[in-house]
């Protein structure tokens, strides 16, 4: 059965992720990060589109991005892993060895108000949840350092935020999310859901087609001899 098209019109934010296939090692040295970021810096030139987050760990990648136009994200994206797949396979001297990454990326439109704040905290302290560093500005290969040393290299241009960033985020970022809004981000994650406010959230789905990410799985209920339908 052919896949159904990706829906991502422009003007919402998105946050993207993929991950090497069977989650083996993508980056095992910082070259292979800052070959990443060369590629991604590239893509931004090919297919310009509002870069306002990332982390890259060593077997995925977090992206959060606001593209302008419809259309905008896939072909940035498109790019950019195509690229990466093929320059990774000729470092390692691997081409015809088969997939690099596990599949499409995944991701999911966010609201531009504290969700998208909680969103970019997850990512940028992902490194430090997985014990990589002890700091989550610590971690190189991420946004929240980038900021940090503006002057580091490949150069990476990073658009404004659709919300004030609070005062202090580095302080934000090191504090730990609860586990309700860490369950909630990675529902969104695995479901593709738009992650929001309730309101909010049917509205996307029922923009994007998305109103299955937000049904509760497995089969409905019965009561009696009906069905209960959500």
């Amino acid at each position: 059965m052919p896949r159904k098209p990706r829906i991502a019109p422009g003007g919402l934010v998105y946050h993207v992720l993929n991950r090497a296939v069977a989650r083996l090692p993508l980056f095992q040295k910082d070259g292979d990060y800052e070959a990443f970021e060369r590629v991604l810096a590239l893509a931004l030139e090919e297919h310009p589109t509002r870069l306002l987050a990332y982390c890259i760990m060593p077997n995925h990648w977090h992206l959060v991005l606001w593209p302008r136009k419809d259309g905008e994200l896939t072909a940035f994206l498109r790019w950019l892993t195509h690229t990466h797949t093929m320059r990774w396979h000729a470092h390692y001297h691997t081409s015809g060895t088969g997939h690099l990454y596990q599949g499409r990326f995944k991701s999911f439109p966010i609201a531009a108000d504290d969700h998208f704040l909680n969103v970019v905290r997850y990512v940028e302290r992902n490194a430090l949840r997985a014990n990589l560093v002890e700091r989550a500005e610590d971690w190189r290969f991420g946004s929240l350092w980038r900021r940090l040393h503006p002057n580091a290299q490949p150069a990476l241009a990073f658009d404004p935020w659709p919300v004030p960033q609070p005062a202090h985020w580095t302080r934000v970022v090191n504090q730990a999310l609860s586990e309700a809004e860490l369950k909630a981000i990675r529902q969104a994650v695995v479901r593709g859901s738009p992650f929001g406010p309730e309101r909010w959230q049917k509205q996307i789905a029922r923009r994007l087609g998305l109103q299955y990410t937000l049904r509760p799985r497995g089969r409905p209920k019965k009561a009696g001899n009906e069905a209960v339908l959500f």
